[in-house]
């Protein structure tokens, strides 16, 4: 039976160790130092915004495509193991088009993306003002300018951290084993370079005394000798062990989805994977009863302001999560929350819907977003120089939203 250890039980970890343990065949550990869904993922907001990103071709737009095809029906399949319901926004997300950021010209790139949207069979509606004050009555459409809104139906908000759990739950009923508390240390490898013994007696190898094959082209020219790789002898490194504050588990496959543990990981096994943090920070209102229309409660957007209603589809809408600040290390050390931005967050929250003003803050958080550095987010790749360690990680803003379709990704390349 092959083993897989898998390091981290954020969204991404859970998300795998729940996917994997569906193959036939498979051991599978799951490792963290801490409770599962802390970190970033107990500080996202669960928007997955794919239908109405701007992504619609290559690697982005499938992973996308994957992840919002598989939580419609991961969704279900969880709560049937689990016998509880996973709060799971089914009514899409509506995107605010305020002006003077946004323009009449603007409306021709709307138009074709719902176009190539719906020759991909998805869904983009394109609302005017007049539309958006009667969907959505909370938004206030007076004091602000707007020139409409998109609605992307076929979007979703989740809350990322029942999800986490609901994954977590599910894989142990699938016979994965978690071990949480338990901090990984390190890796141990072997090198699969195969080492060919002397054949001279004076410590020569076999690199050295490639033969010389005389010249095809006359004029003296020899063939350059064959290195290892070019043979196809060159395999680099293969980790057999991972060292943990609860001793040692001997494994086929690593999967590294640490976030920003994992470079400290990919480092003990000489590979720099450059992953950086974010910070953003997030309000949870209480108003008591729902913005606007019961009946229609999308997760809301304007000028990177996010207003989530809490528990959608489980619970009735009264509380709602707004965020997320985004700030960056200005000398590459400690992040610390930025309050004039979440006050900014705050304002413009409640200049979109004033009914906020009204409201109880129950409280705020904030969280550390893996981003990686000097490259495209996720990293998701063979750890180069290791036929055996997979790094999954690094999703910076997307890891709600590309869970589903990184678990595929791996799947594929354990299978």
């Amino acid at each position: 039976m092959n083993h897989i250890v898998i390091i981290g039980c954020g969204i991404i970890g859970a998300t795998l160790a729940y996917e994997l343990s569906l193959i036939e065949g498979l051991k599978i550990t799951v490792v963290d130092k801490q409770t599962p869904a802390q970190a970033a993922t107990g500080a996202a907001l669960g928007v997955l915004m794919g239908i109405i990103s701007h992504k619609v071709k290559g690697k982005a737009w499938r992973m996308r495509q994957t992840s919002i095809q598989r939580y419609e029906t991961l969704i279900p399949e969880l709560e049937a193991i689990t016998n509880r319901r996973i709060p799971f926004n089914r009514q899409g997300i509506l995107m605010l088009l305020p002006s003077p950021q946004v323009t009449t010209d603007d409306l021709v790139f709307w138009e074709k993306l719902r176009e190539t949207r719906q020759n991909q069979g998805w869904q983009l509606e394109i609302l005017d003002k007049a539309q958006l004050e009667k969907i959505c009555p909370q938004v206030d459409v007076k004091s602000q300018e707007y020139i409409g809104a998109i609605h992307s139906p076929q979007d979703r908000q989740i809350d990322p951290t029942a999800f986490t759990l609901a994954l977590v739950e599910a894989a142990k009923h699938n016979g994965v084993d978690f071990k949480f508390g338990v901090s990984a240390l390190g890796m141990k490898s072997k090198n699969l370079t195969p080492q060919p013994p002397s054949l001279s007696g004076n410590g020569e190898n076999l690199e050295n005394l490639t033969p010389q094959p005389p010249s095809l082209s006359g004029n003296g020219e020899n063939f350059k000798p064959l290195s290892l790789q070019e043979r196809g002898l060159e395999r680099g490194f293969s980790a057999y062990e991972l060292e943990t504050t609860d001793g040692v588990i001997s494994a086929d496959k690593f999967i590294i989805s640490a976030g920003l543990g994992s470079s400290l990981l990919t480092e003990k096994l000489n590979q720099k994977v450059d992953i950086r943090p974010v910070l953003g920070q997030a309000i949870h209102f209480r108003l008591g009863h729902p913005l606007g229309k019961s009946e229609f409660q999308p997760a809301i957007t304007s000028n990177d302001t996010y207003i989530v209603p809490c528990g959608a589809g489980v619970y009735p809408a009264t509380d709602y999560w707004v965020g997320a600040t985004v700030e960056f290390s200005q000398d590459g050390g400690e992040i610390f929350a930025d309050k004039e931005l979440l006050d900014a967050t705050l304002k413009s929250a409640i200049a979109t819907c004033p009914e906020l003003a009204k409201a109880e803050i129950i409280r705020t958080w904030s969280g550390l977003r893996p981003r990686p550095e000097n490259r495209p987010a996720p990293v998701i790749e063979q750890l180069p120089g290791y036929d055996n360690v997979i790094l999954a990680s690094a999703h910076y803003r997307n890891g709600v939203l590309l869970a589903p379709a990184t678990a595929q990704m791996v799947k594929e390349m354990i299978l």
